[in-house]
């Protein structure tokens, strides 16, 4: 596959250093990108992706159709960033409570990048309708693929999409 060229399949004869230095090449940022929605923290998500790479290079023997190891890494992804999440919430869940005259300057930080209405109300949603709409609206993937990558049926896809852009289009008619 050529740098730019991502119609190209992978060849199966093609190592494991060579194919996963081309997906790199031309889906690193994409997967960044998808994972920091997901994760709300960019350097989180980049280890997360790194992490889906260093995966697929140890798999890739394994893998049974290196055509589809896109999709396995969007999956890896989606996977990984759960796993960060559900660690997040017994981290913050055990975690001693701020002083609520004292704000954290995480706290701080984090009203800065809450200022967009969209992003706080997509955070508000439940964390398979936020998965289902960023990687339909922003991902700009079909319903099989996104399917895929959250590991559940397009019905599913479907429901989840609906209920979010539903509860979506609520939230922000009620902050105008």
């Amino acid at each position: 596959m050529v740098a730019g060229a991502t119609t190209a399949p992978l060849s199966v004869e093609w190592d494991a250093d060579h194919a996963v230095t081309e997906l790199y090449r031309e889906h690193y940022r994409p997967l960044v990108r998808l994972a920091t929605l997901l994760l709300r923290d960019h350097a989180t998500a980049e280890e997360v992706v790194q992490d889906a790479f260093v995966a697929m290079h140890g798999a890739w023997r394994r893998l049974r159709d290196p055509n589809k190891a896109l999709s396995y890494l969007r999956q890896a992804v989606v996977n990984k960033a759960r796993s960060v999440l559900r660690h997040r919430a017994v981290v913050e869940k055990h975690a001693p409570k701020a002083l609520p005259d004292a704000p954290s300057a995480e706290h701080g930080a984090m009203n800065l990048l809450e200022r967009e209405a969209v992003i706080r109300a997509l955070r508000k949603l439940p964390t398979r309708q936020r998965e289902a709409i960023v990687l339909r609206y922003y991902g700009d993937l079909s319903e099989a693929q996104i399917a895929d990558a959250m590991g559940i049926s397009r019905g599913a896809v479907k429901s989840h999409t609906s209920r979010g852009v539903s509860a979506l289009r609520s939230a922000l008619e009620q902050t105008t």
